[in-house]
């Protein structure tokens, strides 16, 4: 889901023009970022699924802190206070937000691996809805969240720009590196190279 992730930060910066596009995309991937130096000290893991192949659905990720309800939300609060707090409280919010919503995307394609308390205390059922188990699906979803991110961004770029008198040529470029980039992130995914 690393190009829808992608895809949805672009479409918030479309209706959140104050929100820079920098901070948008790093809060969507912000959960993974942390989660990279807990897997590397095995603290979380990938546990691979016997009989697969691909890249979608080829493991089960034992995120269990990061990727945990609680834990995504006191990383999305976490990140949005460290980078938003010079900013106005929408601008907080909306990066708190697009932080969470990697946990939301990530709920409609996982196993069942994600819990919902860190270290799933209590043992509560973990979530997951498993679309990685349809790449079909999966990849119609991504690749729409990238469309829609590039073409949202886009008009809403070229308004700023027409608005201001000038930089049109850099909002269009943007918005095509937006799309090209997704649909590249999108391809290696999809063909496994990204694991």
């Amino acid at each position: 889901m690393i190009a829808g992730h992608f895809g949805l930060a672009a479409i918030v910066k479309a209706r959140e023009p104050r929100v820079p596009l920098w901070s948008l995309m790093l809060a969507t991937v912000w959960l993974d970022i942390v989660f990279v130096p807990l897997f590397l000290s095995g603290i979380e893991t990938i546990v691979r699924v016997p009989g697969t192949t691909g890249s979608y659905g080829t493991g089960v990720i034992y995120a269990d802190y990061t990727h945990s309800i609680l834990g995504a939300l006191l990383l999305s609060a976490m990140l949005a206070l460290i980078i938003g707090y010079r900013w106005d409280r929408r601008s907080m919010l909306v990066v708190g937000f697009v932080a969470f919503s990697h946990w939301l995307l990530d709920l409609l394609v996982h196993h069942t691996d994600m819990p919902i308390l860190p270290h799933n205390r209590g043992n509560l059922p973990r979530l997951g809805l498993g679309l990685w188990q349809h790449p079909d699906w999966t990849i119609a979803i991504e690749l729409g969240l990238v469309l829609a991110g590039a073409l949202l961004y886009s008009r809403a770029a070229r308004g700023v720009t027409i608005s201001a008198g000038k930089g049109q040529r850099l909002a269009g470029l943007t918005s095509l590196m937006i799309g090209i980039g997704g649909i590249a992130v999108l391809a290696l995914d999809v063909t496994g190279v990204l694991g």
